[in-house]
């Protein structure tokens, strides 16, 4: 029997540390810490970064081919196993990468890496927080999503100082340690599947009117996955999700704009900590946001995002007009996670979320395996300032498929 969330603490909040923990730990070290090891493992191998970097496309393609079969799975079966195992993958792949000696054992590793991100980046907090609250879930998403940041702040200077001291190897095998003896056995101590594991409901579903149905599973608005299918919004927003993370890896190319225009590479780096910035407060605050009103959310990722790129551009305004515009750019990159998550919860509902984000999610994963590698080969051909146009005109479509989805979805919903 469920009782109500409103008699003291709601353990939904140990629900939402233990996402900020996959994000902050798990995803911080595999994704914000990644760079540290470009340089140092790559001149071991005697490869260009180039080649040893592409582990983290076989990454991305690896996640976009296991989310469908993932979404299924994390309805069907327990979260709490799902993504404690994929953190224990993880885990035992970084300490892995730490003995590997070729390049195609690191292409391997990227695979067994794909595998469990699918679970702890894309499918973890936007699944948890939409199955733990009924209110304040942008709020939440959006501080989930930030924590990644805050691993990269703490993760980055200890990996670097591992690697100055002791060699990367050693610096992998201590973040997998860390990963698999830690943070692995805190997520199955403490994480749960769903509220009624814990004779609750939702907190704040008093305020929404759901109720339980037999299995435990909450009941309320929504369009069933195989409603929504064969909607052509669905695929709308599939397409916001996908140029939104090809949008977003425009990032990887700041700092070496910014040098070409006669600037230091202390004033790229400044750029690139600019986008950070943007990128944690932009989280914090989309999250709010779109607890009040999702278009507006829509508008100010795309908008925002646009007016960044438009001031990174005009370089000639000086090294100020470049950090206000990365600034803002940031907020688009944070768009990625809370927005599209948000956009997805508001058009479809809460019925089959799960399983309809796990699509979006394989659109995201695409969006940057493809635009993280193909990014590179057309400044080659043209310039930095012609992929920040193309960076302008996806979100100027994402701001048209964001506010033509919204329009819709009350006659969507059932």
């Amino acid at each position: 029997m469920t009782r109500s969330d409103n008699r003291g603490f709601h353990y939904g909040f140990i629900v939402v540390v233990c996402c900020c923990l996959m994000m902050g730990v798990n995803i911080g070290i595999a994704f914000s810490c990644a760079g540290i090891f470009y340089k140092p493992v790559s001149s071991s191998l005697g490869v260009s970064v180039g080649e040893f970097g592409l582990y983290m496309s076989i990454m991305y393609i690896a996640s976009t081919l296991i989310l469908p079969l993932g979404g299924r799975l994390i309805e069907r079966y327990s979260a709490r196993w799902l993504l404690s195992g994929s953190s224990a993958l993880m885990g035992i792949t970084l300490c892995g990468m730490g003995f590997c000696t070729s390049l195609w054992e690191f292409y391997v590793a990227g695979v067994l890496l794909g595998i469990s991100v699918a679970f702890l980046l894309y499918l973890s907090f936007p699944t948890l927080i939409n199955r733990w609250f009924s209110v304040k879930v942008g709020l939440l998403m959006g501080i989930c999503s930030a924590a990644s940041g805050v691993g990269g702040i703490i993760f980055n200077p200890i990996g670097a100082a591992v690697i100055t001291n002791y060699g990367w190897r050693w610096a992998y095998i201590a973040f997998g340690l860390l990963v698999l003896l830690v943070n692995t056995p805190l997520l199955l101590l403490f994480l749960r599947d769903r509220p009624s594991d814990k004779g609750l409901l939702p907190f704040g579903s008093e305020k929404q009117g759901l109720s339980t149905k037999g299995n435990g599973k909450m009941t309320g608005n929504g369009i069933p996955v195989n409603k929504a299918l064969k909607m052509p919004v669905f695929y709308g927003v599939l397409f916001f999700s996908f140029l939104m993370m090809a949008m977003s890896t425009l990032n990887l190319f700041i700092p070496n704009y910014v040098t070409s225009l006669d600037f230091t590479l202390e004033q790229g780096a400044l750029a690139a900590s600019a986008v950070m910035a943007g990128v944690m407060i932009g989280k914090l605050a989309l999250g709010h946001i779109n607890d009040r009103n999702c278009l507006a959310g829509v508008l100010v990722t795309t908008l925002g995002g646009i007016s960044g790129l438009l001031l990174m551009i005009e370089g000639n305004w000086g090294l100020a007009a470049i950090v206000t515009g990365a600034f803002l750019f940031g907020w688009a990159y944070a768009g990625v996670t809370v927005q599209t998550a948000m956009l997805t919860r508001t058009v479809f509902g809460s019925l089959d979320y799960a399983r309809i984000y796990s699509y979006m999610s394989m659109a995201l994963a695409a969006g940057g395996a493809l635009a993280s590698g193909g990014w590179g080969l057309i400044v080659d051909a043209t310039s930095y300032k012609f992929i920040f146009l193309c960076g302008i005109c996806m979100l100027a479509v994402c701001t048209v498929i964001g506010v033509h989805a919204l329009r819709i979805r009350k006659t969507a919903m059932i």
